[in-house]
């Protein structure tokens, strides 16, 4: 008996097992079909913001939503390259581009018309912050360094990497050979940073378009672009036969962006509709038909039709979507003084200032070794400007008459001559005989800026050495004496030169020498805050020579008491 009872006993286990396996089931097979599709859920999202929309004082708030302000005013503002081919490009009247396309299908899914703004890699992240775009579909990598600046659509829309370009016959095989080496590049460009890390020199352009073109005229041996960019240009049997790509590095996903403020429901819904436009082939069509790469997006079909990934909160799958490239750069030990002393500028003032110089490790050295540099630029250029000042002014009152001429022509040109012509041609003499480093082309500058200024100030050494022979003529008075004169007498304009010397320091940076404004054109070539940057980079001259006047003050003093 009992034995029956315990036979009945597993049974009525096991039944109870098998219900609740199939209650499972059920539950979990309901949840599932249950789960809201991407369709359903944008359909939802865009029908609330649209009956949000059409209430009555909806539009006449400040504070809407970009995605019900977009229903309000009909169209949807979109920030895009103009000058990039394949991506976004502008003939006459007529648009083209993956991007424009894009953009043009994401205001046909939402049934308001697109308008179309001209953005470049400096100004897209400035324009949203403005509030003057409403999204950016301007080939803007999705990287770490990025995700403060920008709210980014995921899933990406496309991917590039980084690839270094130049001339054939030029050896540069991986980052070992760029350091030192000019490298040609556009502002804003997140591989900006890790192409400094080796040491580059960064030559920024405003425009990516420009780059083939400085590559033709050999201004830029080296340039730096998305190899997307690139791609087209290769097409060209000329352009092909005579560069190559000599590496690559920084792969990342393309982001559309928005606002970080006031644009949840836009990003929700270009989340949702990027999963859509995946899935449905909508981009790869649109790649298709602009001749690009589509590798990627066929890639990414797949992955979108996938059942885990094709849900509405697909986009926040990590097996689904692409991580950001990682391009954090090390924070100084100072940053949260810095954000602090940023943040109160802003309510104290009401202006918004960016410090990054003092924010990252890379921004941190180089804007030292800037200022470090520029020092010794402005002292070694009034040394040599002092120097040539009194040996051209020597020669120029010398009794040979073969030799005086020969020098009064020499500071003719030198005082012709553009400051700027004068220290690229320095840069190129010196170059011939030492190789090049940034101690050669700030020796190059010190040169260039002390015989330019020193011929100025030697001339009115010379012409007072002239007068004081006609004064003393029949007298006997030591050369050394008449000289010491000459210079007491010419005092005013040589200060005058020395300070002019000192203001014309940052023109060194055209040939690369790492002064301060070398220094900081490459901080805002991966960082934000041009305008205070360059504020900060007047103020800095401004102090040196005002500390140059008061010793050339000092100086000039001193010689015309000499003189009295």
């Amino acid at each position: 008996m009992s034995k029956l009872l315990q036979k009945i006993g597993i049974r009525m286990r096991d039944k109870w097992r098998f219900l609740l396996l199939v209650a499972g089931l059920f539950f979990t097979g309901g949840a599932t079909a249950l789960a809201e599709t991407p369709d359903a859920a944008l359909d939802r999202l865009l029908g609330d913001a649209r009956l949000e929309a059409e209430t009555p004082g909806t539009c006449e708030k400040p504070d809407n939503d970009r995605l019900v302000r977009i229903f309000c005013e009909g169209s949807i503002r979109a920030g895009i390259r103009e000058k990039y081919p394949l991506f976004g490009t502008l003939e006459g009247d007529e648009r083209f581009g993956y991007g424009v396309d894009v953009a043009r299908a994401i205001a046909l899914r939402l049934g308001v018309e697109p308008a179309f703004t001209r953005v470049k890699a400096a100004t897209r992240i400035p324009l949203l912050d403005e509030d003057k775009i409403d999204v950016v579909l301007a080939t803007m990598g999705h990287n770490t360094q990025r995700d403060s600046q920008a709210r980014f659509i995921r899933p990406h829309y496309y991917q590039s990497e980084t690839v270094l370009i130049g001339p054939k016959e030029l050896q540069v095989a991986g980052w070992k050979d760029i350091a030192g080496r000019s490298i040609c590049v556009t502002i804003g460009n997140g591989s900006n940073a890790q192409m400094i890390s080796h040491q580059a020199r960064l030559m920024l352009f405003e425009e990516a378009t420009v780059l083939p073109v400085r590559l033709a005229d050999e201004t830029c041996m080296l340039a730096a672009q998305d190899n997307s960019f690139f791609a087209s240009y290769f097409t060209d049997e000329d352009f092909a036969r005579r560069f190559e790509t000599k590496f690559g590095f920084a792969q990342v996903p393309w982001g559309m962006g928005v606002a970080n403020t006031g644009s949840d429901r836009l990003a929700q819904a270009l989340d949702l509709m990027s999963q859509i436009f995946h899935r449905t082939g909508v981009f790869l069509d649109i790649g298709r038909k602009n001749s690009i790469a589509t590798g990627f997006l066929e890639h990414q079909q797949k992955v979108w039709t996938r059942p885990e990934c094709n849900t509405a909160d697909g986009n926040s799958n990590v097996e689904c979507v692409l991580p950001p490239l990682d391009a954090a750069l090390e924070p100084t030990s100072f940053v949260h003084r810095v954000v602090a002393a940023e943040k109160w500028m802003s309510e104290k003032t009401g202006l918004s200032v960016s410090l990054p110089m003092f924010k990252t490790v890379p921004a941190w050295t180089l804007f030292q070794r800037g200022i470090f540099n520029s020092l010794y630029l402005v002292v070694g250029a009034l040394g040599a400007t002092l120097f040539f000042a009194l040996l051209l002014g020597a020669l120029q009152s010398t009794e040979n008459a073969f030799v005086q001429w020969i020098f009064k022509v020499l500071t003719v040109i030198l005082q012709s001559s553009p400051v700027v012509l004068t220290v690229v041609i320095a840069a190129a003499l010196a170059q011939e005989f030492f190789s090049y480093s940034s101690m050669v082309a700030i020796g190059a500058a010190i040169v260039a800026l002390g015989l330019m200024n020193g011929s100025n100030a030697g001339q009115a050494i010379g012409e007072a050495m002239h007068t004081l022979h006609a004064e003393n003529a029949g007298k006997d008075v030591a050369e050394t004496e008449l000289f010491g004169r000459a210079v007491s007498r010419s005092a005013t304009q040589i200060v005058s030169f020395l300070i002019n010397a000192a203001k014309g320091t940052p023109v060194a940076a055209f040939i690369g020498a790492p002064e301060l404004l070398s220094a900081l054109t490459d901080i805002t070539s991966f960082a934000s805050g041009r305008a205070t940057t360059y504020t900060m980079l007047l103020i800095f001259y401004v102090l040196v020579v005002m500390i140059v006047v008061w010793l050339c003050g000092r100086l000039r003093g001193i010689l015309e008491r000499r003189h009295a």
